[in-house]
């Protein structure tokens, strides 16, 4: 458990830590690359190392630093017969990337996973890689194992589950001899992640072209690695702090986040916070986020589905009730998100209610004194450590450590603009 104290806000400055999305695939590219690289990378958490994990069990070699992760290419031709241990921890992108690269590359595989990551869907990937010349023992249990050489052809993916499947794909696809189309059925689900997977393959020479259904992808393709590269700002981290400064009495900047250029989707947290009616400012590199009196809105997340617990936090200190939509797939999370945030909003004394695929929360003052179970989900405890700076005294969380997975300086930067904590 961990007590918390805060003083009446949070201000001040952060640096955010570089994005989780981007910097998994930029590993899992440079591991397919042709030289080695230092990538630049602030903040790496526990899903970056569980991805660095597969990939040195996969022949890379991959050391992370505080500022930076080092990179020499996985060799080629590695005995298939030799079996490649891949810890995913409790990253579903691990798992959802590594498995059709791991079987693009003919290796001998098996998959172990912690927490609820057997709970989360692998279909239809794990059919459409069967169909596909690949072996895989049953789907929800750890081990799986994984045999055989994935080949080219035709792929079709319900795009409504997860963009993780069609990510995994998009990288693995090329290392192939043949030819592949990958065909998108139903709406697609958080859009911008594929984005920043086709902008990552642009960066190591990789041709993806789109078609009316989805995507062709020339076999045969070589990776080859640029000169520098870097991982931008994590917009899902700097939304905590963005937040924490509308809902407080003084300003927080947030530095390192480009809102221009970025293609992250969670940048939509200015964008919606905006519409509520925040005062926030966009300059070069940076966010500020003003003390702001909001209403509550209507607005559809299902491209940007992991904001909802923090925009659940501003929504709360409206002056009207919010309803964020679209928001089925945080069932699957690593808790039932939308159970985990009800309950968190519950326990400062905030009110909501939710559907299958929606939450609305009602205003209200956020309470002291109050006890907060995080799940175990690294956004319901940050989240939570964001609220307790308007409930204006102590409050307890439990399994704090937990943000670790994701931002492993959150504790650090919240102590700095202004938090008190305390471990007991």
């Amino acid at each position: 458990m961990n007590r918390v104290f805060v003083h009446e806000s949070l201000s001040g400055e952060v640096t955010i830590p570089s994005s989780k999305s981007v910097a998994h695939r930029l590993m899992i590219c440079a591991a397919l690359g042709d030289r080695d690289i230092r990538i630049s990378c602030k903040g790496a958490g526990d899903d970056i190392a569980a991805t660095a994990d597969c990939l040195r069990a996969l022949g890379a070699d991959i050391s992370i630093k505080e500022d930076y992760i080092e990179i020499s290419p996985m060799k080629r031709g590695k005995n298939s017969s030799e079996c490649s241990v891949l810890n995913c921890r409790e990253s579903g992108s691990t798992l959802r990337f590594m498995l059709p690269v791991a079987a693009a590359l003919g290796a001998n595989a098996t998959f172990y996973g912690e927490g609820r990551l057997n709970k989360r869907p692998l279909s239809p990937l794990y059919e459409e890689m069967i169909s596909h010349g690949v072996e895989l023992s049953e789907a929800g249990k750890f081990p799986l194992n994984c045999k055989g050489l994935l080949s080219g052809g035709k792929y079709t993916i319900d795009a409504s589950v997860s963009s993780q499947f069609i990510t995994g794909l998009l990288m693995a696809l090329p290392v192939v001899e043949e030819d592949s189309e990958l065909i998108l059925t139903g709406k697609i689900e958080s859009a911008p992640y594929i984005a920043i997977t086709l902008r990552t393959l642009e960066l190591f020479g990789i041709e993806i072209k789109h078609t009316g259904s989805g995507y062709y992808i020339r076999g045969g393709q070589k990776y080859t690695t640029p000169v520098q590269l870097s991982a931008e700002g994590d917009w899902s981290g700097a939304a905590f702090w963005i937040v924490a400064g509308c809902i407080g009495k003084s300003p927080v900047i947030c530095r390192g986040v480009d809102y221009n250029n970025s293609v992250q989707g969670d940048k939509k947290v200015v964008d919606i916070l905006k519409e509520m009616g925040a005062k926030i400012e966009i300059i070069e590199n940076s966010i500020i986020a003003y003390p702001s009196e909001m209403h509550g809105i209507e607005t559809d997340c299902s491209d940007i589905p992991d904001l909802v617990p923090i925009l659940s936090v501003a929504a709360s200190q409206a002056e009207s009730a919010s309803t964020f939509n679209g928001i089925k797939r945080l069932r699957l999370k690593e808790s039932d998100r939308i159970v985990s945030t009800m309950n968190m909003l519950q326990a400062f004394g905030i009110q909501s209610t939710a559907t299958d695929n929606s939450i609305t929360i009602q205003p209200g003052k956020a309470i002291a004194g109050c006890s907060i179970d995080s799940a175990a989900d690294h956004r319901i405890a940050a989240s939570a450590l964001v609220m307790s700076s308007v409930a204006k005294g102590s409050c307890l969380i439990n399994n704090i450590e937990c943000i670790s997975k994701s931002y492993p300086d959150f504790c650090k930067d919240f102590i700095n603009l202004g938090g008190k904590l305390e471990i007991l």
